[in-house]
């Protein structure tokens, strides 16, 4: 790879790293071509890219991005970067299950969210959450219990108060028909 190649490939890296909201190291050691389709496929869907990368220019693209942790010790060793460019958990889902399907392959090394190192067994928790929309109707329903209860409390007090006025007016037309 000429000189001119390499700092295009650098270039090209720090865009997508740039880009990427999360990012995710794998080891995908033992992956056949046909399993590395199917993953890119997948990866795809969730609004994912999946790239192999050289170690030596991924650490360069790493190191002059800014912003991000020293990640250097982790590019050893047959390395793919998957940039999530869509929904952070189901980046990090397709991955999971993928896994789950290929004897843990590829092998999750980290993940990089919001600029911070997730290890395996966080980004694991991560795959595990609900989906997105789940959980904003369940925060729509949080939010919307407490206006609900409020509404029902003030019903009763009307209801209440209601029932109040007709026992009064009940009270003094039997006491003016004595």
């Amino acid at each position: 790879m000429q000189r001119a190649e390499k700092e295009t490939s650098v270039a090209e890296l720090k865009e997508r790293i740039g880009r990427a909201p999360s990012l995710y190291l794998t080891d995908f050691t033992g992956l056949s071509v046909k399993a590395m389709t199917k993953l890119r496929r997948s990866l795809r869907e969730s609004g994912a890219e999946y790239v192999v990368v050289k170690n030596r220019l991924a650490q360069r693209a790493f190191k002059e991005s800014e912003g991000l942790p020293d990640i250097g010790g982790s590019f050893v060793g047959a390395t793919g970067v998957v940039f999530g460019f869509g929904d952070v958990v189901a980046t990090a889902k397709a991955l999971a299950d993928f896994a789950k399907e290929h004897d843990q392959r590829p092998a999750l090394k980290l993940g990089l969210m919001d600029q911070k190192v997730l290890d395996a067994a966080q980004v694991a928790r991560l795959a595990s959450l609900p989906p997105r929309e789940q959980l904003l109707a369940e925060l729509a329903g949080a939010m919307q219990a407490p206006m609900a209860m409020l509404v029902g409390a003030l019903e009763a007090k009307v209801q209440e108060m209601a029932g109040l006025l007709d026992a009064l007016r009940m009270e003094r037309e039997n006491a003016g028909s004595q």
